[in-house]
C-alpha cells in the first residue's frame, strides 16, 4: 500500500487515525526504521511517519529532565546531553547496525516504544524506569497526556510502564520526558580471560552483588579462532571511588583469576559491539534471549551445536545469538530455562513463519489483548507485524 502519511501536527495526527478508522485502514508507525526488520513483513497498511515531531521542547540539567519530541534522532539526543555532562542512563541499545543503518538513526520515541537498554540495564534500569511522562494519539485518534514533567509523580496510573515496550501497538507517542543523570567523572573497565560461560556468570553474579557498585557485566567469547573470552565489568563515578572498587573486585575475584584493566579505547570498542553487535553482522537470524543469568550454560549448550555465535549481557541475563538453526530447538531450550526468545532479524520468509515475540501463556495473551483493544478498538494499529 503507498501513500505513507506524514504529519506536521497532532491535529494532524488525530486526522490521520479517525480516516483510518472511517476506512479501515490499518497503520504502521515509524521513526528512523531502524526496527523495521523486526516482525513479520507489513504488506496491507500504510506507514504512518512520525520523522515531523522533532526537537527539543524543554531541557533542565539541573533538574537532569528533557523533554523531547518523539520523532527527534537518538543521536541528536545524546550529543544535546553529552554537551552538558549528563548521559541517558539506560545508555540505549541501538537495533540500526543489526540491519545495516548507521548508529544513531533511531529517533528516541523508537527507543521509548521499543523499551531498549544497553548494558547497563543491571544498574540503571530500562527505557521505562527513566520515562516520566509523554504526549500521545491513541488509536481512538484522541490525545493524551501521561505522567508528568517531574520526577516525584505519583498521582493516576503509570502508562508510561506500559507504553515503554509495546513496540507502537498502543499510541503514537509524539513527546516524551525523560529523567538523564550525571555522566560519571571516570570509568574504568576490568576483564578476566578465558573463562567459560558458566564460570564468567558466576564471577558477574559475585560482582554484581557485591559493594562494588559495578555498573556493566558482560562476557564476549573467543569469536575468532585462537581469540580468548573476555568477562569484562565496569566501574563508573568519581575516581577515588572508583579505584577503590577496583582494588575491591580484584580480591574479591581473586580465587578465580586476576582480572586486567583494560585500556580506555579497547574497552570502549568492547562496549560498542555491545552495543551494536558488530561481531554478529551478517544474515544469520538473530535472537534475543532473557533468562535467569544461572541459566546461560544450559541454553548455550543447546544453541552452540547449530553454529550459534553469541555475545552475554546483563550479567549473563540476556544472551545475543546468531544461528541459523531450528527455532524450535532456540524457543524449547529458553522455556526450559524460565526465558524466551525473541526473534530480531531473519529472513523474510523466516519472519513470516515465526513470531517475532516468545508465544505468552493464554491469560497473558488475553490480557494483552484486552490492553492493546482499550487503546485500540478498532485495531488501527493491528498490522500483522507481530
Amino acid at each position: 500500500m503507498t501513500n505513507d502519511l506524514m504529519p506536521q501536527s497532532e491535529a494532524d495526527l488525530c486526522d490521520a487515525i479517525a480516516q483510518a478508522i472511517r476506512e479501515a485502514e490499518k497503520l504502521a508507525i515509524t521513526g528512523g526504521a531502524t526496527k523495521s526488520g523486526v516482525g513479520r513483513h507489513i504488506e496491507n497498511a500504510r506507514r504512518l511517519d512520525m520523522r515531523s515531531f522533532s526537537g527539543i521542547v524543554d531541557y533542565d540539567p539541573a533538574e537532569l529532565v528533557l523533554t523531547v519530541r518523539a520523532g527527534t534522532p537518538l543521536a541528536e539526543v545524546e550529543a544535546l546531553v553529552a554537551s552538558r555532562e549528563q548521559k541517558l542512563a539506560f545508555a540505549p541499545f541501538d537495533y540500526g547496525p543489526v540491519f545495516g543503518r548507521p548508529a544513531g538513526a533511531s529517533t528516541i520515541g523508537g527507543v521509548v516504544a521499543a523499551g531498549v537498554a544497553g548494558s547497563q540495564r543491571v544498574s540503571q534500569g530500562s527505557a521505562r524506569d527513566h520515562l516520566l511522562g509523554f504526549r500521545a494519539v491513541s488509536g481512538r485518534g484522541e490525545t493524551f497526556i501521561a505522567g508528568a514533567k517531574v520526577v516525584k509523580n505519583v498521582t493516576g496510573y503509570d502508562l508510561s510502564k506500559l507504553v515503554s515496550g509495546s513496540w507502537g501497538r498502543l499510541v503514537a507517542l509524539t513527546e516524551v520526558t525523560l529523567k538523564v543523570l550525571p555522566r560519571p567523572r571516570a570509568s574504568v573497565t576490568k576483564a578476566m580471560e578465558g573463562l567459560d560461560a558458566a564460570d564468567a556468570v558466576k564471577v558477574m553474579s559475585r560482582a554484581l552483588g557485591s559493594q562494588a557498585d559495578v555498573s556493566a557485566a558482560a562476557h564476549i567469547p573467543g569469536l575468532t579462532s585462537g581469540g580468548a573470552s573476555l568477562t569484562m565489568l565496569k566501574v563508573e563515578g568519581f575516581g577515588p571511588s572508583v579505584t577503590a572498587r577496583c582494588a575491591m573486585l580484584d580480591a574479591l575475584l581473586s580465587d578465580v583469576g586476576k582480572l586486567q584493566q583494560l585500556d580506555g579505547s579497547l574497552a570502549d570498542d568492547l562496549w560498542s559491539d555491545l552495543r551494536t553487535l558488530g561481531p554478529l553482522a551478517g544474515d544469520a537470524p538473530l535472537w534475543r534471549i532473557n533468562l535467569a543469568p544461572g541459566e546461560g550454560a544450559g541454553i548455550l549448550a543447546a544453541i552452540e551445536p547449530l553454529g550459534a555465535k553469541w555475545m552475554m549481557d546483563w550479567g549473563g541475563g540476556l544472551i545475543w545469538a546468531a544461528v541459523d538453526g531450528d527455532p524450535a530447538i532456540i524457543r524449547d531450550a529458553a522455556a526450559r530455562a524460565g526465558g524466551h526468545a525473541m526473534l530480531v532479524r531473519g529472513s523474510t520468509n523466516l519472519r513470516d513463519r515465526i513470531a517475532p515475540f516468545h508465544p505468552a501463556a493464554p491469560a497473558v495473551a488475553a490480557l494483552e489483548t484486552r490492553v492493546r483493544r482499550a487503546f485500540d478498538p478498532n485495531g488501527v494499529f493491528e498490522t500483522g507485524r507481530f
